[in-house]
């Protein structure tokens, strides 16, 4: 795959930082992961930098992203108490991953964050070239990377990609979580989701988990590893703090 972007593109010259996100493991209350979420410097959200992304830019806008996220993970200690950095990157801006992993590996050298403490998650909203993702992701675990499906559920991927490549990690969809306490058909949809994901041995994430009720009904499925507003509000340029699940639990059910 080409990549004008990279080649012969632009700078994304609007200044970004990140946010960061728990992924909690509910039954030791212990921080799984840290995503990073890109935001603006004065304050813009996802969506408005999001929105500035061209295809000239795109590449320089994906290598900005790891960078900044690194950078900010090792001076936050992210690493230290063993928890992972899960980084979003954008397949149509990688041309040949190991060509475009040397921004990823001098930011982690200078920096001293550890490799396979980096988690690179894709989103299937994206349509993309199955035979070119499947390329990256399989770079990305020769070279010690952990590899996540982000949104799986409701995008592109979906089961045609996993058949062919199992990943470390797949996110389901906040769509398939909301009310899933009083949804049936979304309790058995998941059900079977979670049953296939652990016969092929991939760690499953629920994420955008908000309600109590939403939170028993996963707990029911066994699900440990859940992110979402209820556990943590992702915090700008710091690691937010992750207070007993069971007492957070307890003030939802409260409120």
């Amino acid at each position: 795959m080409s990549c004008v972007g990279c080649q012969d593109g632009v700078g994304f010259e609007v200044p970004i930082t990140m946010a960061f996100q728990p992924i909690v493991n509910v039954e030791t209350e212990r921080v799984f992961a840290y995503e990073a979420l890109v935001r603006g410097q004065d304050g813009q959200g996802a969506a408005d930098i999001l929105s500035q992304i061209s295809a000239d830019n795109r590449y320089a806008f994906d290598q900005l992203c790891r960078k900044t996220a690194i950078e900010l993970a090792a001076t936050l200690d992210l690493a230290t108490g063993g928890a992972n950095l899960s980084i979003n990157f954008l397949p149509n801006a990688v041309y040949e991953p190991r060509a475009c992993i040397r921004v990823t590996l001098a930011a982690a050298l200078q920096t001293g964050f550890p490799l396979n403490r980096i988690i690179f998650e894709f989103t299937e909203g994206e349509e993309i070239d199955t035979n070119h993702i499947l390329n990256i992701l399989r770079c990305y675990r020769a070279m010690g990377f952990k590899t996540a499906i982000d949104d799986f559920g409701a995008g592109y991927a979906g089961l045609g990609l996993l058949s062919k490549f199992q990943p470390d990690i797949v996110k389901l969809d906040m769509a398939l979580i909301r009310d899933i306490d009083t949804d049936r058909a979304k309790r058995t949809i998941v059900h079977h989701t979670l049953a296939m994901l652990r016969e092929f041995n991939i760690e499953p994430v629920c994420e955008g988990i908000e309600t109590a009720g939403e939170y028993d009904a996963l707990r029911d499925l066994g699900v440990s590893l859940m992110q979402g507003y209820l556990l943590a509000k992702p915090a700008v340029a710091a690691l937010p703090s992750v207070s007993s699940v069971r007492s957070l639990i307890q003030l939802a059910r409260s409120a």
